[in-house]
């Protein structure tokens, strides 16, 4: 995740947080929000960065780790096939005061790992993590800005809007499934907010979000660019941020969050070969 103003977090080991899962909310028909918080919440740092993201830890089943339970630890003690799974999510909102914090799930039934996991969690579990990283935030020089994601980038999303000057100037973008998925959000009054819904179209084999972009009446000055989700659409979205518009790559914030047909594992591990490179 590459973006401007902020320097991205350095790539090291980041600290390990066990929180406690207070409360669940059901935000959509597909998105699940967890509050989590407890005696673990002095251990996280915010970042600052409205994309900031965990690397959420899943033991495996059946398999006994060290305690107490670490994932580095655990990655230097046993085989690789016995490896918890890790899967990224961003971080909604934090509340320092409160000692909370909140990730949004996308929920496709039992699809998937962190999905169901949400879907059915209860008050009580632990939610473990390592991050936060992250790299962007609304640069406070654009004249305007521009977002664009699907369900997945749709927490960052908010996130950047609400932490938008009240005085911002743009454009937002948010591909979801069904109206039933639209949700209320906090944007500045300058920033149009367009949902696209794909009415029962599979998530990243639409051309909802890419052509709204990309025949939008863009306004004149310099534009910040936050563009984040499927990786095919992230892919086209290049196309028309460098080749049409011929934007500088200080402007754009560009991510593949994931990909069509791809586990979490294979996706990361595409990202060092030519189709995974967005």
């Amino acid at each position: 995740m590459s973006s401007v103003p902020a320097a991205a977090a350095p790539r090291k080991n980041r600290p390990q947080v066990s929180l406690t899962v207070l409360r669940k909310e059901q935000l959509s028909p597909h998105m699940v929000r967890i509050v989590a918080g407890g005696e673990g919440f002095g251990d996280f740092v915010d970042n600052g960065f409205t994309d900031s993201y965990v690397k959420i830890i899943f033991p495996q089943p059946g398999v006994t780790y060290p305690e107490p339970f670490d994932l580095a630890t655990a990655r230097e003690a046993l085989p690789r096939e016995q490896w918890p799974t890790t899967r990224t999510y961003t971080v909604r909102w934090v509340d320092e005061a409160a000692r909370e914090l909140a990730i949004d799930f996308v929920v496709h039934g039992d699809e998937g790992l962190a999905g169901p996991w949400a879907a059915g969690a209860r008050p009580g579990e632990t939610l473990t993590f390592t991050g936060p990283g992250g790299a962007y935030r609304p640069s406070p020089d654009a004249d305007w800005y521009l977002l664009a994601g699907d369900e997945a980038a749709l927490p960052a999303i908010a996130a950047a809007l609400e932490a938008m000057p009240a005085d911002a100037a743009g454009l937002a973008f948010l591909e979801v499934d069904s109206d039933a998925d639209v949700q209320p959000l906090s944007a500045p009054e300058g920033v149009q907010v367009s949902w696209l819904t794909r009415n029962g179209e599979p998530a990243g084999s639409s051309r909802l979000l890419v052509d709204a972009v990309a025949g939008a009446h863009w306004p004149a000055g310099r534009v910040d660019v936050f563009a984040h989700g499927e990786r095919g659409y992230m892919k086209a979205l290049r196309e028309v941020f460098f080749t049409q518009r011929g934007l500088d790559r200080s402007q754009v914030s560009l991510s593949g969050y994931w990909a069509q047909g791809r586990v979490e594992d294979v996706f990361q591990a595409e990202k060092k070969l030519p189709v995974g490179k967005v």
